[in-house]
C-alpha cells in the first residue's frame, strides 16, 4: 500500500467542496426562492399550508426522510459489500457526480408548467432524486474519511481539510444571488437564478470528479467486501452504544444549524432590513474567522480530546443563535453573528467526522468487520433527518411571515444546541480510544487524561450478533 500523504487528503477534500456546494444551494436558497421575498418561483407551486401549518416543502422533506431511511443503508451496504476494480467507494462517486449536479439544477428548472399541481409533483420527484443522488455520492465518500484516516494524525488532518472545503462550498452557494444579479437584466429574475445555479452546479460536478480521477483507491486502501446484509449491518452499527449517543446529538446539531442556515437570508432581509446579497459577505466573514481557528482546533483535539471541544462548540452555537434571535435593524448585527459563528463552525466542522471514524475503527478492531460505509451512512441520514425536520419546522413556524416567527426559529435552534451538548456529554470517548490503542494502533495523539464519567475500560458496545 502507498503511504497516505497530505496531498492525497487534499485531493480527496476537493470532492467535499462539490457536494457541499450543491447541498448549500438546496438548503440555503430553495425555500427562499420558492416562498421568501425573493420567491421568483413562488407562483409555480402550492405556497399555502396544505393542512394545519404543514407546507408543501415540509411534506416533501418529511417523505424524503422516509425515503432516505431505506436508501441510506442500502447504498452503504452496497458500497461496503462491493468489489469493483476501482475500489469500494470511488466507482460510486465517479458515476453519480454529474447526475447529482444536473438534478440540483432540475429542482429549480422543471417546475415551469401551467399547472400548479403538476409543478408540485415535479418538485417532489426532483427533490427525491436529489436526496438519492446525494446519498449515492456522499455515503461512499464519507466512508473514505475513516479509510484514508488510517492514523489519528491523518484522521484529524482529513477532517480539517474537508471541513475547509465544506465551508468553502457553502460560502460559494451563498454567492448565488450575486451571480444571478449579473444576468437579471437580460434574462429576468427566474432564468437568471436558474443560469446561476447551472454555473455553480457545473463547478460542483468538476470538484466531485477530482478525487475520482486522481485517487486510485486500491493503491491506498486494502479492504475486503463485507458479507453482512445492509439492514443487518445497520442494526449492528446502532447496537454500538457510543455511536447511538453520537447520532442523537448529531441529529440535533444538523437540525439547529439548518434552521440557522435556512433562516440567514430571512434574518438579513426581514430583521436587519438589508439586502440578501449580503449573505455571501457575512459567510465570507464566518469562513475567515473559522479558518483562523482551524490550527487551534487541530492542535487542541489531541490534547484535550474531541469530546470536550465539541461540547464547547454546541454552547458556542447556542450563543450565536441567541444573538440571531435578538438582532434588529442594521447589518452590524450580521457581522457580530458571523464572527461568533466562526468559532463553532471550526469545531463542529472538523471533529464530528473524526469521531465517527474513531467509532468505526474501534468497532472494526472489536468485531473484525470494516463497516465504515454504514457508520457514515447513518451519520448522513442523521444530517438529512435533521435538515428535513428543520425545513418542516421552519416553514411551519414562519408561515405567517412575521418578524417574531423568524426570531422563533433562532430561539428553537438555541434550545436544540443546549440539548445536543447534554446528549453528547454521554459519549464515552476514552473507551473508544482505549480500544484503538489496545489493538496496537499508533495513536500517540490520544486525549490526555480522559475525563469521561464512565470507566475508561468499560465496554463501549452492546453484544453484537
Amino acid at each position: 500500500m502507498k503511504k497516505i500523504t497530505n496531498k492525497v487528503l487534499w485531493i480527496f477534500a476537493v470532492g467535499q467542496f462539490g457536494w457541499s456546494l450543491l447541498s448549500g444551494i438546496i438548503s440555503s436558497w430553495m425555500v427562499y426562492y420558492y416562498t421568501g421575498e425573493g420567491a421568483v418561483f413562488g407562483s409555480a407551486i402550492t405556497a399555502k399550508p396544505l393542512f394545519l401549518s404543514v407546507t408543501l416543502f415540509g411534506l416533501i422533506t418529511a417523505v424524503g426522510r422516509l425515503f432516505d431511511a431505506v436508501t441510506d443503508p442500502l447504498i452503504a451496504g452496497w458500497s461496503d459489500a462491493s468489489s469493483f476494480k476501482g475500489g469500494r467507494r470511488i466507482p460510486f462517486m465517479k458515476v453519480i457526480a454529474i447526475p447529482f449536479a444536473v438534478i440540483t439544477v432540475g429542482v429549480f428548472a422543471f417546475p415551469a408548467t401551467g399547472s400548479v399541481i403538476a409543478n408540485d409533483v415535479i418538485l417532489f420527484i426532483t427533490l427525491m432524486l436529489f436526496y438519492l443522488f446525494m446519498t449515492i455520492y456522499c455515503t461512499p465518500y464519507n466512508a473514505l474519511i475513516a479509510e484514508l484516516g488510517d492514523t489519528q494524525k491523518n484522521r484529524i488532518n482529513v477532517s480539517t481539510y474537508i471541513s475547509f472545503t465544506y465551508i468553502a462550498g457553502l460560502s460559494v452557494a451563498y454567492l448565488l444571488p450575486n451571480l444571478a444579479g449579473l444576468f437579471t437584466a437580460s434574462l429576468g429574475a427566474a432564468n437568471a437564478v436558474r443560469l446561476a445555479i447551472a454555473i455553480l452546479a457545473a463547478v460542483a460536478a468538476i470538484a466531485m470528479l477530482v478525487p475520482s480521477f486522481f485517487i486510485r483507491e486500491r493503491d491506498y486502501i486494502h479492504s475486503e467486501p463485507v458479507k453482512t446484509k445492509a439492514f443487518s449491518s445497520l442494526f449492528k452499527s446502532f447496537k454500538n452504544k457510543q455511536f447511538r449517543r453520537f447520532v442523537y446529538s448529531d441529529v440535533i446539531y444538523f437540525f439547529a444549524v439548518t434552521l440557522f442556515q435556512t433562516g440567514l437570508a430571512f434574518y438579513i432581509t426581514r430583521l436587519m432590513h438589508a439586502s440578501e446579497s449580503n449573505t455571501f459577505l457575512l459567510t465570507v466573514v464566518m469562513t475567515v474567522v473559522s479558518l483562523c481557528l482551524y490550527p487551534v482546533v487541530n492542535r487542541l483535539a489531541p490534547k484535550l480530546g474531541k469530546k470536550k471541544i465539541i461540547i464547547v462548540g454546541f454552547f458556542a452555537y447556542a450563543a450565536v443563535f441567541l444573538v440571531a434571535s435578538l438582532c434588529r435593524e442594521g447589518l452590524w448585527w450580521g457581522y457580530l453573528i458571523a464572527v461568533l459563528a466562526g468559532i463553532p463552525m471550526a469545531i463542529l466542522g472538523i471533529l464530528p467526522q473524526a469521531v465517527v471514524a474513531d467509532i468505526a475503527e474501534a468497532d472494526a478492531l472489536t468485531y473484525g468487520e470494516q463497516r465504515s460505509g454504514m457508520f457514515f451512512a447513518a451519520r448522513t441520514f442523521a444530517m438529512k433527518l435533521g435538515q428535513a425536520l428543520s425545513l418542516l419546522i421552519f416553514t411551519s413556524v414562519t408561515v405567517s411571515g412575521t418578524e417574531f416567527s423568524y426570531r422563533m426559529t433562532a430561539i428553537i435552534a438555541t434550545v436544540c444546541c443546549l440539548v445536543g451538548a447534554v446528549l453528547f456529554f454521554l459519549y464515552n470517548e476514552s473507551s473508544i480510544m482505549q480500544t484503538i490503542v489496545s489493538a496496537g494502533k499508533p495513536e500517540s495523539e490520544t486525549p490526555d487524561g480522559g475525563s469521561d464519567a464512565e470507566t475508561s475500560g468499560a465496554d463501549d458496545t452492546e453484544a453484537a450478533p
